[in-house]
């Protein structure tokens, strides 16, 4: 990945925000590596390098800045909405494939070798995956150091270190001061909530428009899946170890996620699903600009800056919604959606939650009474889950059925990925291959599940509605043709018409 210097240091110079993750500021005169927004004095320029990645700082023999915290910035944006194989992968590696299958797990899921895979990510990032790998352990092993009363040996393996010799290396390597000093410099504190439970701060690129995401999310949230109550999301997830519960709430700079996870090892997924749900590694700033070009978008750019396409925790389920939603309105869906959970599995009981003023129909209520006995809120059903479920148990008809069936049936025997780290166009092809399935339902499982920042919905009801009520086309071949000058981020313009709609 090619830094041009002088960008860079003027990022640098100007303590600008906006640069946070895109790259990282080492200075070799003081050892250490930061955020181009950090506060302190701005290094002369002949001691600063700029490296794509904190890997890439680590691995030049620099440790984290203790005043800015770079291991926290938010992610580059580039790696979350490129969709060629270094994309992919650092979306894998964030929600912790290599951690559980190792290197040639993460290059059997890409499809490469594991020499060809680390040339590429060497070049693009100068690390390797086990670098990367590495360098997000190190800074899931501080949260737990910062935000629990585990013990070190607990904290080493929940972080996913082999050894308590390698994890305190680590800490030493990349921090500068060993586990126990982490924490007696935070001062030692209790869980929030007991055992399981962590608050972490996940930090965005303002501007971030919470109502935008919140009514959404509100809108289309499932009775013992997730819910918005009070300014937070609250969504059952389902991780590579156990269950897990998410509070997400807005706030200045930064959403505060409170996680419950039956399996600490499971943190570091757990806050790159939160991540992608929220959409926080995206660049509004060049989205908006993009955006308000067109005359037509740009009074409502300026009145809502920072709009973000609300994306998924878990692919299976956002896709069952899709072909749920087919020529439906939103609240027919979730009714349908809502009848399919009443005769699945009961919610966990292994994570604790408090449940209280769900407002709704009959079925409903009886999946809020399920959480109010203190089951919680449990992840959207397995594709293995799903196919269990009798014909009565749809309550839609045969061929939409079926539809399910065949999505649930592709995912269980592995022919469809619909996870960070699959092919973009492949999977759309895929789902295009199945009976039942059209353009519209496998571009919005592209736009939500797959995160793409280019898919647009010419044919979608809302869409022309939206279109129309700013004075734009609505026939969608000619939206289609004029959505073009939206590109690459015609994603966020679809909700944009929707909420104009």
């Amino acid at each position: 990945m090619d830094l041009d210097f002088e960008r860079c240091y003027r990022a640098v110079d100007s303590r600008d925000q906006r640069f946070d993750g895109w790259f990282y500021t080492g200075v070799t005169s003081t050892g250490i590596y930061c955020r181009p927004s950090c506060p302190a004095i701005t290094p002369k320029r002949q001691n600063v390098r700029c490296f794509p990645s904190a890997a890439a700082a680590q691995g030049a023999g620099l440790r984290a800045c203790r005043r800015c915290r770079p291991d926290a910035a938010p992610g580059s944006p580039q790696w979350d909405v490129r969709a060629d194989v270094v994309g992919r992968a650092m979306r894998l590696i964030a929600d912790g494939v290599v951690d559980r299958d190792g290197v040639p797990g993460l290059a059997a899921r890409l499809g490469y070798t594991e020499r060809h895979l680390h040339r590429m990510l060497r070049a693009e990032l100068g690390a390797g995956p086990l670098a990367l790998a590495r360098a997000q352990r190190a800074q899931t092993a501080r949260t737990l150091i910062e935000t629990t009363a585990l013990g070190m040996a607990d904290v080493a393996f929940a972080a996913g270190f082999g050894s308590v010799r390698q994890f305190n290396d680590t800490v030493r390597e990349v921090y500068g001061v060993a586990p126990t000093e982490l924490r007696t410099a935070r001062g030692q504190r209790p869980a929030p909530a007991g055992a399981g439970t962590i608050t972490v701060r996940l930090a965005y690129r303002p501007p971030l428009h919470a109502r935008a995401l919140l009514d959404f999310l509100a809108l289309r949230a499932l009775p013992a899946v997730d819910e918005v109550r009070a300014g937070t999301y609250h969504r059952g997830l389902r991780l590579p170890h156990g269950t897990g519960e998410a509070a997400l709430t807005p706030a200045d700079g930064h959403v505060v996620a409170t996680l419950r996870l039956t399996d600490m090892r499971d943190l570091a997924p757990a806050v790159a699903r939160c991540r992608r749900l929220l959409d926080l590694d995206a660049d509004p700033v060049a989205v908006d600009q993009t955006l308000a070009a067109d005359p037509a978008l740009a009074p409502a750019v300026a009145a809502e800056p920072g709009i973000r396409v609300p994306r998924a925790a878990d692919g299976f389920e956002m896709a069952v919604r899709a072909i749920i939603g087919q020529q439906v309105s939103v609240t027919s869906a979730r009714t349908t959606l809502t009848r399919l959970l009443t005769h699945l599995p009961a919610p966990t009981a292994a994570v604790d939650h408090e449940v209280s003023g769900y407002e709704g129909d009959q079925l409903t209520r009886q999946l809020h009474d399920h959480a109010e006995a203190g089951r919680g809120l449990r992840g959207f059903p397995s594709a293995g889950e799903v196919l269990g479920v009798p014909d009565s148990g749809f309550g839609m008809p045969g061929v939409r059925r079926e539809t399910i069936r065949g999505l649930a049936r592709a995912v269980v025997d592995g022919v469809l990925d619909l996870e960070p780290g699959g092919d973009r166009e492949e999977t759309r092809q895929r789902l295009l291959a199945l009976p039942g399935i059209g353009a519209w339902t496998a571009d919005y499982v592209a736009l939500r599940a797959l995160g793409d920042p280019d898919t647009f919905l010419p044919t979608d009801l809302a869409v022309r509605r939206g279109a129309a009520a700013l004075g734009l086309p609505d026939d969608p071949k000619t939206l289609d043709t004029y959505a073009d000058r939206w590109r690459p981020w015609r994603s966020y313009a679809v909700i944009r018409l929707w909420r104009a709609a």
